[in-house]
C-alpha cells in the first residue's frame, strides 16, 4: 500500500506532502511517512530547508479518532512533534483549511508556520474531554504567551489566520492561491538564520510575571466551564508551562492527558461525538435517495415559535414567507424578528449588512394564497388538534404538489395531523426547541406514511439551518418530552411526599443541569393551560395560580423573584404544598438527595428503554443526542443512556424497584445480560 506522505525536491527545499482524504488525519502511516521524511532531509546534502504540506481540503486536521482506544503503532505523534523540531533545517508549515488538534501541535513543533487567510488554527481536544497530548500545552504558551493560549487550549475554539498571526502563532499570511510556492520561498529565506525551536522559547513568562491570569481566566469562563474536568487540566498544564522545564511540562501534559483518557468524561464526550454523527443516518432510507430542492420556507404563524423557526432560515440564506390571521400580530412578530437580530449585531456576532440582509428574505402575509409556491411550509400555531388538521387542511387545497408540509408540535399524533391532507407521505413533524433560533436541537418526526425523500430533506436541512437533528417516530411526546413527562411526574410526587422542592432543582443543578423543574416552570409560566378558575384545584401548580403565582414574570411562582430576578424559596409555596399534600392525604417524610436524583432519573432511563424498544428512536445514542442539545442534559455524562450504562444496567433497575417504580422488559433483560444501551 502507498504511503499517504510523498516528498518531492525543489532545489534546495523538500516538500513533504501528505494526501490522507478527506481531513489528512494523523493515521499511523501518515506519522510513520512524516517521521520518514525529516530523516530523508537530514541525510540529503543537497537539502537546505523542509516545507510539510498536505493536499485536498486541509493541513492535518487532528488525531485519527479510530485509532483511539486501540494499542498504539509507533511512531507516536509526540515523536513526530520532536522529529521535526529537532531538525538541523529550517523546517515550516504551509497551512490551509485547519490545522487542528494534532495538526497544530505538528505546526507547533515546525519552526515556522506560513498559512492562507482563510485558515484556521485551534486544539479542539477539550471538546472530546482531553487535552492536547503530543506538547501542545508546553509549545504554544512558549511560542505565544500564557494569556493567548489559556483560550485555545480551555475553550478549545479555532481562531482564525489572521489572529493567529497577531498572537504570533502564524509568522506570515501568504497567497491563497500561491501557498507552495511561498512556502518554499519563505523556507530560503531562512536558510542559514539561527532555529527558533519553540520549546526553547520563553514568552510564557507571562503567567509567573502575574500568576493571577489563571484564576481570572477560570472567573471568567466559571459557568461555560461548569462540571467539565479537561478544561481545569488544560489551565494546569499550560501554568506549568511557565514554571517547569519543558521536558518537565511534557511529563506533566502526559500525566493529565492520560488520567482524562481513563475518566469517565472524555469516554462519554467521544460517545457524544461518535453520536451527532451517527444521529444523521436513518437506518432504511440509502444514503442516495434524491433530495426535494428547498428554495422558499412558509411559516404559519408569527408568535415566538414561528419567528424563531423563520429566523434559522432567514439566516441561512432562505427566502421565507411568514403568515399571521392579523395584521397588529404580523407586525408584533416581525419586529421581534428584527430586534433579535439587532440585538446579535449589538453583541458583534453580526454585521448590520446581514441583519438587512435576512430581513430582506422576509415576506409577510395575511393571505394563505401567498404560500402556494413554498417547497416547504412549517406550521407554528397553537397546539390543538383540531386547530392543526384546519391548517393542514387549508394547505392542502393552497401548496404545490410536492411540498413538503411540516408541523412543529411538541405532542401530538402527526399521523393523525396528516389525515387532514390528500398527502400524507409529504407530512414530517419538525419540532423545533424554544427559543428557536438559538436552541441546537431539531426533532424530525417521521410519520407511519412520511416518504424517505421528505425525510431525507428534512435531515439535509436542519445541517444547512444549524440544527442537530434526530429522527423520533410518533407516540406522545416523541423522544424528548415523553422522558421528561416521567421526570416530571416524579418531581411532582416527590414534593408531595415532602422533597423541598429547591431541594428537587438543586439535586439536578449538581448533576449538570442548567435548572430545575420548578425553575423552569417558573420561567415558562405557571400559568400556560392554566383553566383560569381560582376554586378549582386539582394540582399543586393550580394552587400557585390560584393565589397570582404565574412565575418569574409575576415576581413570585414556586420561587420568589427579586427586581434582578434572583430566587429565594417562599414560606407561602411551602405551606400551599403542605396543606395540598395533606388534602390528597400523602403522609409527609424526610427525603435524601440520593432518592431524589435516583427518582428523577431512572424512571427516565426506563422511558428511553422503552422508546427503544417500540423502535420511536433509532439508537440509544438519538436519545442522547436529543436530551443534551434539546434539554440541558450535561454533555459531559453523555446523555441519560450512556450515563445509564456507567451507572450500571444493574443499578438502574434496582433502583426502579427499590422506590416502587415500574421497570420494562427491555431495560431488565440487558441489565441481566450484562449488556449496554449504547
Amino acid at each position: 500500500m502507498a504511503s499517504p506522505i510523498s516528498t518531492e525536491k525543489h532545489g534546495n527545499v523538500l516538500v513533504i506532502s501528505s494526501d490522507n482524504p478527506p481531513v489528512n488525519a494523523l493515521g499511523q502511516a501518515v506519522r510513520e511517512g512524516l517521521k520518514n521524511g525529516i530523516e530523508q532531509a537530514a541525510s540529503d546534502n543537497e537539502i537546505e530547508a523542509v516545507v510539510i504540506r498536505c493536499d485536498g481540503r486541509t493541513f492535518f486536521a487532528g488525531a485519527d479518532i479510530t485509532e483511539f482506544g486501540k494499542a498504539p503503532k509507533g511512531p507516536s505523534l509526540p515523536e513526530v512533534c520532536d522529529a521535526i523540531e529537532a531538525s538541523e533545517k529550517p523546517v515550516v508549515a504551509a497551512i490551509h483549511g485547519t490545522a487542528l488538534g494534532g495538526g497544530c501541535e505538528i505546526a507547533l513543533a515546525c519552526h515556522y508556520r506560513v498559512a492562507v487567510p482563510s485558515a484556521k488554527l485551534g486544539l479542539p481536544e477539550v471538546k472530546l474531554g482531553l487535552i492536547p497530548g503530543a506538547a501542545g500545552t508546553q509549545r504554544l504558551p512558549r511560542l505565544v504567551g500564557a494569556e493567548a493560549a489559556l483560550p485555545l487550549v480551555v475553550m478549545g475554539n479555532p481562531i482564525p489566520a489572521k489572529k493567529a498571526q497577531a498572537i504570533g502563532l502564524v509568522d506570515e499570511l501568504v497567497g491563497e492561491g500561491s501557498l507552495a510556492q511561498d512556502a518554499a520561498e519563505f523556507a530560503r529565506s531562512k536558510v542559514g538564520a539561527d532555529i527558533p525551536r519553540t520549546s526553547e522559547m520563553t514568552n510564557n513568562q507571562d503567567g509567573v510575571k502575574n500568576p493571577d491570569l489563571f484564576d481570572e481566566f477560570r472567573a471568567k469562563n466559571g459557568r461555560k466551564l461548569r462540571g467539565f474536568d479537561a478544561p481545569n487540566a488544560g489551565i494546569e498544564a499550560v501554568k506549568a508551562a511557565g514554571e517547569m522545564a519543558f521536558e518537565d511540562g511534557v511529563k506533566k501534559e502526559r500525566e493529565l492527558f492520560a488520567k482524562l483518557m481513563g475518566g469517565t468524561q472524555s469516554a462519554a464526550m467521544r460517545h457524544y461525538f461518535f453520536a451527532e454523527r451517527a444521529a444523521n443516518k436513518i437506518d432504511d432510507v440509502p444514503a442516495d435517495t434524491p433530495l426535494i430542492d428547498v428554495k422558499k420556507v412558509g411559516i404559519i404563524g408569527a408568535g415566538t415559535m414561528g419567528g424563531g423557526i423563520a429566523m434559522n432560515f432567514l439566516s441561512a440564506g432562505i427566502p421565507v414567507t411568514i403568515l399571521e390571521m392579523k395584521q397588529d400580530a404580523l407586525d408584533r412578530g416581525t419586529g421581534t424578528m428584527r430586534k433579535n437580530y439587532e440585538n446579535t449585531a449589538k453583541r458583534g456576532r453580526m454585521t448590520e449588512e446581514q441583519v438587512e440582509g435576512a430581513m430582506g428574505l422576509l415576506t409577510p402575509t395575511l393571505e394563505y394564497d401567498d404560500l402556494a409556491d413554498c417547497d416547504l411550509v412549517i406550521e407554528a400555531v397553537y397546539e390543538n388538534m383540531d386547530v392543526k388538521k384546519e391548517v393542514f387542511a387549508k394547505l392542502d387545497e393552497v401548496v404545490k404538489d410536492g411540498a413538503i408540509l411540516a408541523s412543529n408540535t411538541s405532542y401530538l399524533d402527526i399521523d393523525e395531523i396528516a389525515t387532514a391532507t390528500d398527502r400524507p407521505g409529504y407530512v414530517i413533524g419538525l419540532h423545533f426547541f424554544s427559543p428557536a433560533n438559538v436552541m441546537k436541537l431539531l426533532e424530525v418526526v417521521r410519520g407511519e406514511k412520511t416518504r424517505d425523500d421528505v425525510l431525507a430533506t428534512a435531515m439535509k436541512l436542519s445541517k444547512k439551518i444549524g440544527k442537530v437533528a434526530a429522527v423520533s417516530g410518533v407516540c406522545p411526546g416523541f423522544i424528548g418530552n415523553r422522558m421528561l413527562s416521567k421526570r416530571q411526574e416524579q418531581a411532582n410526587q416527590l414534593i408531595l411526599e415532602g422533597a423541598n422542592y429547591w431541594e428537587v432543582d438543586e439535586v439536578l443543578l449538581d448533576f449538570g443541569f442548567p435548572m430545575g423543574p420548578f425553575q423552569m416552570g417558573d420561567l415558562a409560566g405557571l400559568d400556560i393551560g392554566w383553566h383560569r378558575d381560582p376554586s378549582k384545584v386539582t394540582t399543586v401548580r393550580e394552587a400557585l395560580c390560584a393565589k397570582g403565582r404565574f412565575g418569574q414574570k409575576a415576581g413570585k411562582g414556586f420561587y420568589d423573584y427579586d427586581d434582578a430576578r434572583q430566587r429565594t424559596p417562599s414560606d407561602e409555596v411551602k405551606q400551599i404544598i403542605a396543606d395540598f399534600a395533606e388534602k390528597e392525604g400523602n403522609a409527609q417524610r424526610d427525603i435524601s438527595k440520593d432518592e431524589i436524583r435516583e427518582r428523577l432519573l431512572y424512571p427516565m432511563v426506563n422511558e428511553g428503554a422503552k422508546i427503544l424498544e417500540e423502535g420511536m428512536a433509532q439508537r440509544a445514542s438519538d436519545i442522547d443526542v436529543v436530551w443534551i442539545n434539546g434539554y440541558g442534559w450535561p454533555l459531559y455524562t453523555g446523555g441519560p443512556m450512556f450515563w445509564a450504562d456507567t451507572v450500571g444496567l444493574d443499578t438502574v433497575v434496582a433502583g426502579l424497584e427499590k422506590h416502587g417504580l415500574p421497570v420494562s422488559d427491555y431495560l431488565r433483560a440487558k441489565a441481566q445480560k450484562g449488556e449496554r444501551l449504547t
